[in-house]
């Protein structure tokens, strides 16, 4: 149940877990559905970090009849982020994260806000939710925050291998002030975070795979001012119920 209490935490550390947020039988569906959809492996795309090892992902701007979909309007997601973030939201898009055994490279310090920014979004306004698809530990390179680094504002950003990092500098000074807090989960966990919060992970050198589900949210005052852009403009999110959810989840 998310309380005032928890709504504080997320405003001061830029961040709320949420621990077993979808049931074993709802992400071991989630899992199996993932771990063979061809289509999803087809569109991840690559990129490549500073020691140029392959990182990669599939993003999706459409919500379509899919289980994937399913998860990002669900309420226990949606419903919490219009709390954290005090406004209706829409979606924005979703990714699955493919980070492969011994191969999967790492993701550079960064804050999402560091690219929507570009997208015409004028406030930070805006936040995610990672679901836990595999178990993620320290050795298969799970997500790693600076706590209440949201705080700091958005940090310019620049090219780092393949990828777009925010100014090291300015890491390097937060690293300093704000603890590194490595965000170990189990599948079916979640972490909501909000848009200028400082995150990394680092390459999986493990023999375990770390596939997560990423739903991004904009807020309905938000509305990019580039239209077409490379995310959606607003547009009213259907929200389903959990019972609604956990029936396509469990039922593929």
């Amino acid at each position: 149940m998310l309380t005032e209490s928890l709504i504080a935490d997320f405003h001061r550390d830029g961040y709320l877990f949420a621990r077993g947020l979808f049931s074993e039988a709802e992400i071991q569906s989630l899992h199996r559905i993932a771990k063979a959809d061809q289509q999803l492996v087809a569109e991840a795309y690559t990129r490549l970090d500073a020691n140029g090892a392959e990182t990669k992902l599939a993003v999706r701007n459409e919500l379509v009849d899919s289980p994937y979909s399913a998860v990002v309007r669900s309420e226990r997601v949606a419903r919490t982020m219009e709390r954290l973030l005090d406004d209706e939201v829409y979606h924005y898009h979703h990714k699955m994260m493919l980070k492969e055994p011994r191969v999967g490279g790492a993701w550079e310090w960064h804050q999402d806000y560091g690219y929507w920014y570009n997208n015409g979004c004028i406030y930070p306004d805006m936040g995610s939710c990672l679901i836990a698809v595999d178990r993620a530990s320290k050795a298969n390179g799970c997500l790693q925050v600076l706590r209440g680094s949201h705080s700091i504002g958005r940090v310019e950003h620049l090219a780092i291998g393949d990828q777009t990092g925010a100014d090291p500098a300015r890491v390097d000074a937060a690293k300093l002030r704000h603890e590194l807090v490595y965000c170990e989960m189990e599948p079916g966990d979640a972490l909501f975070f909000h848009a200028n919060l400082l995150h990394r992970s680092d390459a999986n050198t493990s023999e375990h795979p770390r596939w997560s589900l990423i739903c991004c949210y904009n807020t309905k005052h938000n509305d990019p001012i580039i239209e077409n852009g490379r995310h959606p403009n607003y547009s009213p999110l259907e929200i389903w119920d959990d019972e609604r959810v956990s029936r396509i989840l469990t039922s593929g």
